[in-house]
């Protein structure tokens, strides 16, 4: 039967959309197919729905989505009774429900619906639908007991019309009230209520909804200026020094477009970063000369100015109603909301509360979600070398936004703060730090002088040679003042793991270091060694690969069924390249019989269970094999980027495996999500070194006790 969950309100403005949203993403770290209902809605676009559409990429029509428009259901209910209309809303809910294994169901939204007693029908509809209710109510400029009354009421509300009520959530209440909020309300009700503050970034609005809202004309500024958000508005009227001193952090500059002083100084602030704003809106229809037009494209690239033809007073009103909304066009509000819920919502017991289970498949979100939650459970500090980077700069906001882990950015600092302001980005919670200047510079040049000595290294080369960010990072990570590194967005691999050949070394008990992709199929995850690092490998080494493979498999949650493949199976085929994979699959067996693993196989007997079933029938692996060790590195390489392209799979790595703290390379074409992969995956590690230095060095205090 499919499970469902129902998030309703008691009146408008709640923000119920944050916990729409948190719920949504805990729904698909579990479920493969879930649907979304919304028996009411008002004409035009579903912003909230559009957005859930492009994150979660679902296929679902949007006719399937919507029972009824508000306007028809207030007809139908005054006309034919609740009872009609509820009875036909519920029809169109199992219409959607046997399509999916869960169903998100959105409640009304209490704004000008001319619905008589919203909240018995939104408890009446959850009832029939058989789903499990969360109330959200809104907190927003209340005092902490006016709060916990209203939540209190909302629960009793509910309670009393039967609904199963799974938590209940207070949102948008005061920060400095929100702890002692949630400890009493802990105490008082008989389910879970968690509070979340109030968040200005999602309420600020984004340039582009400024543009949308006033009907202004873009005349600079490109997607990524207009994604930012307006924190504040500062009016612009004064001379500029003065002018100057009352610019904020991310604030909208409103002045009169024959006021060129102002909006060359304010665009040359945001260009030195003291302070970056959001950007410059011209009021009266007047438009500065094509001179300062240019000159201000040129000094903040991407940053917008807009331009009205109403006054700077009646746009100061208009500016003053707008609120921001969460929409497929700002996914940066959509990390912030959803770090948001996540930090201050139980998720685990949430998700056993909603009863949850597990699904047998494993989907390409599937696995990015769970590293993301698992990344988040023990924090690390991951370091960035390519500060300056587009990419990672947009990488790094998201992990910041979603509380992943803590960062530290290498590079000019100045230079990192300049593209983080014209790309809108907040780097208040990263540690920047410049290697050229830094106090670690002279300890690093003397570590890494003694650790080379050997090859010649004396101190003056050393303190050159830690200047460069590779081996700057690679440094803090030996150091512990970093628990991982993520570099190669703009450095060749040799630049980014020859600092850490040098530096950190390999493992115990490994004798190389290689590599694997997680591949993310449709319904599995696969990995595949070494796609990436050595390229013609020996037995010797290849079972080290497979050894390896299987223990990195193993740690994100793949069960290890190694495939040593070549282009024969079995007995079937001779030869040095076959030869030498039959030589490391018995290695692997003498080393490891603890793990399941076959070869020589090719690639369809691995994966394929019919073909598995001809060519090996009692094979334990063949047909179900999880981890694929390729015999050299122009197969692997090959092989992994065919499939990627061909299957649409998500491939995840390169991932480093052997080195003994974690370092892993990006491919210099990857997108801002496999950074933020990447960064997981390598915090993820982190935590599981820092779990095996613990549990051996209690094994030695046992053994010496």
């Amino acid at each position: 039967m499919t499970r469902s969950v129902y998030v309703t309100g008691i009146d408008r403005g709640d923000g119920r959309q944050v916990v729409e949203l948190g719920v949504m993403e805990l729904l698909t770290r579990h479920v493969d197919r879930v649907g979304v209902f919304r028996p009411l809605v008002h004409d035009g676009p579903d912003r909230l729905y559009d957005l859930l559409r492009a994150r979660y990429r679902l296929s679902q029509t949007a006719e399937s989505v919507y029972g009824m428009d508000y306007h028809t259901a207030a007809a139908l209910q005054a006309e034919q009774g609740t009872d009609e209309l509820v009875s036909q809303l519920v029809s169109q809910f199992h219409q959607v429900a046997k399509d999916y294994e869960f169903v998100l169901v959105l409640g009304t939204d209490f704004a000008g619906t001319n619905l008589p007693a919203e909240i018995n029908l939104n408890a009446r509809l959850a009832n029939e639908f058989g789903a499990s209710v969360i109330p959200v109510v809104g907190g927003q400029n209340q005092d902490a007991a006016s709060v916990r009354a209203e939540v209190h009421n909302a629960y009793a509300a509910y309670d009393s019309l039967g609904c199963d009520i799974t938590a209940m959530v207070v949102n948008r209440v005061a920060r400095e009230d929100r702890e002692a909020i949630a400890e009493r309300l802990a105490a008082k009700l008989p389910v879970p209520c968690y509070a979340l503050p109030e968040d200005a970034s999602l309420s600020a609005p984004t340039v582009q909804q400024i543009v949308h809202a006033l009907d202004a004309e873009v005349l600079l500024g490109d997607a990524a200026g207009l994604a930012r958000d307006a924190r504040d508005f500062v009016f612009g009227g004064a001379m500029l020094p003065t002018f100057l001193g009352a610019l904020t952090e991310g604030c909208m500059v409103v002045t009169p477009g024959d006021r060129a002083d102002l909006i060359v100084g304010a665009l040359a602030a945001h260009s030195a970063g003291a302070p970056p704003i959001a950007g410059v809106l011209l009021t009266l229809d007047q438009r500065p000369g094509p001179d300062i037009m240019a000159l201000a494209s040129r000094l903040a690239p991407g940053t917008p100015v807009v331009s009205v033809p109403g006054q700077s007073f009646p746009t100061a009103g208009e500016l003053a109603r707008l609120e921001g909304k969460l929409n497929a066009t700002s996914p940066r509000k959509a990390e912030t909301a959803l770090g948001l819920f996540e930090r201050h919502v139980d998720t685990a017991a949430l998700t056993n509360r909603i009863s949850l289970a597990r699904s047998s498949r494993v989907t390409p979100m599937m696995f990015e979600h769970e590293l993301i939650e698992r990344s988040r459970s023990k924090r690390r500090r991951v370091v960035l070398p390519e500060g300056t980077e587009e990419r990672v700069l947009r990488a790094a906001d998201v992990l910041l936004r979603r509380d992943v882990c803590d960062l530290a950015l290498l590079g000019d600092e100045d230079l990192i703060r300049k593209r983080a302001a014209e790309l809108g980005i907040d780097l208040a919670d990263a540690h920047l730090i410049d290697p050229e200047t830094s106090p670690l510079r002279e300890r690093f040049a003397e570590i890494y002088a003694q650790a080379r000595a050997h090859k010649g290294i004396g101190y003056e080369l050393a303190y050159d040679v830690v200047a460069d960010v590779s081996y700057f990072g690679t440094l803090m990570v030996e150091e512990g003042l970093a628990d991982g590194m993520v570099s190669g967005a703009v450095h060749s691999t040799a630049a980014t793991i020859r600092p850490a050949f040098e530096v950190i070394k390999t493992a115990p008990g490994a004798q190389i270091v290689s590599s694997v992709f997680f591949m993310c199929l449709a319904d599995r995850v696969l990995v595949y060694g070494d796609c990436a690092v050595n390229p013609d490998p020996n037995a010797e080494q290849l079972a080290d690969i497979a050894i390896q493979s299987a223990a990195t498999a193993a740690q994100f949650g793949v069960e290890p069924r190694i495939a040593m493949l070549s282009y024969s199976t079995g007995t079937s085929g001779s030869g040095a390249d076959v030869d030498k994979v039959r030589k490391a699959t018995e290695i692997v067996r003498e080393r490891r019989p603890d793990l399941a693993v076959e070869g020589p196989i090719q690639y369809d007997a691995a994966v394929d269970t019919g073909v598995a079933a001809t060519k090996l029938p009692d094979s334990k692996v063949a047909g179900q094999a999880t981890v694929l060790v390729f015999p050299d590195l122009n197969t692997g390489n090959n092989t992994y980027k065919a499939v990627q392209r061909s299957a649409g799979a998500v491939a995840v790595g390169p991932v480093l495996q052997g080195l003994r703290k974690p370092v892993n390379d990006l491919s210099r074409g990857a997108l801002v999500q496999d950074i933020v992969n990447t960064v997981a995956i390598t915090a993820i590690q982190a935590q599981t070194r820092t779990q095996q230095a613990r549990t051996q060095q209690a094994q030695t205090q046992e053994a010496q006790a």
